[in-house]
């Protein structure tokens, strides 16, 4: 018996099918109750996006009056023909389009992604029978959440491209290449609900770190929405892991993902 039949046969679901599809279907519900408050705060932020632009457009037209003159002046003096002459002058690379409170929610689009991502392979892996046998209710349960994430990305890109910006298509994240190859690796349900889980505690806690460096109301109230669906999914994971999810008093953020962590 080859190491990776014996590890696939060695994992067991640590919770009946039965409790796990009813917990899925908890699941399904607590998520349907937070759609109205996650898209009314996600509309709500864009409002206040737009409205600061227009207030920074109007500083800026300001400011640019002035700016103006001292521009065309310098465009013909000394100093703008030493920059031209100078070895290796080149214009500066332009800045992310993500900036403030639209970092944090690009980097939130971007989580979101990447456990859509993470589930759906998951379950081309189980379809092509390379994680052994997967109990039916594990795979409702996957395919559950990753709509779930979907919804949630759909959310934050709306905020985004509702302020302009581009939205977060790709999962740029400097741990993707990492959380790829753990996927890679998975021999069985086991490792890639222990992957899963990580990715869910990951974002549950960004969303409470959000909800202290985020300066909008709005966002803070769209984060609080969605945070509870993210712990939810953690909390399933651990009972199919075989793991009781004792509650902390008070949710750790040191594994939350910093806006560092976007690559975009």
């Amino acid at each position: 018996m080859s190491t990776a039949k014996k590890g696939r046969r060695d994992w067991e679901l640590g919770i009946g099918e039965r409790e796990l599809d009813l917990l899925t279907k908890d699941m399904k519900e607590a998520h349907l109750g937070t759609l109205a408050a996650m898209h009314t705060g996600a509309a709500e932020l864009v409002g206040e996006i737009r409205a600061a632009d227009a207030d920074r457009r109007r500083f800026l037209a300001g400011a640019g009056i002035a700016a103006a003159a001292a521009a065309l002046a310098l465009a013909g003096g000394v100093g703008a023909k030493a920059y031209a002459m100078a070895p290796g002058a080149s214009a500066a690379a332009a800045p992310s389009p993500y900036q403030g409170d639209l970092k944090v929610v690009a980097l939130a689009a971007a989580l979101e992604n990447q456990a859509v991502g993470a589930y759906g392979a998951a379950l081309k892996a189980a379809g092509a029978g390379r994680l052994g046998k997967v109990p039916p209710a594990v795979g409702t349960f996957a395919k559950t959440a990753m709509d779930q994430h979907a919804a949630h990305a759909k959310a934050w890109n709306a905020v985004l491209t509702g302020a302009g910006r581009p939205a977060i298509t790709g999962v740029p994240l400097s741990n993707q290449p990492a959380t790829l190859k753990a996927l890679g690796r998975a021999e069985n349900v086991g490792a890639v609900a222990r992957l899963a889980l990580a990715l869910e505690e990951q974002a549950a806690q960004t969303y409470l770190f959000a909800a202290g460096h985020v300066s909008s109301p709005a966002g803070i109230r769209t984060a609080a929405s969605i945070a509870p669906v993210e712990a939810m999914h953690a909390a399933i994971l651990h009972f199919v892991l075989g793991e009781y999810p004792v509650p902390d008093a008070f949710l750790q953020t040191d594994r939350a993902a910093k806006p560092t962590l976007l690559t975009v």
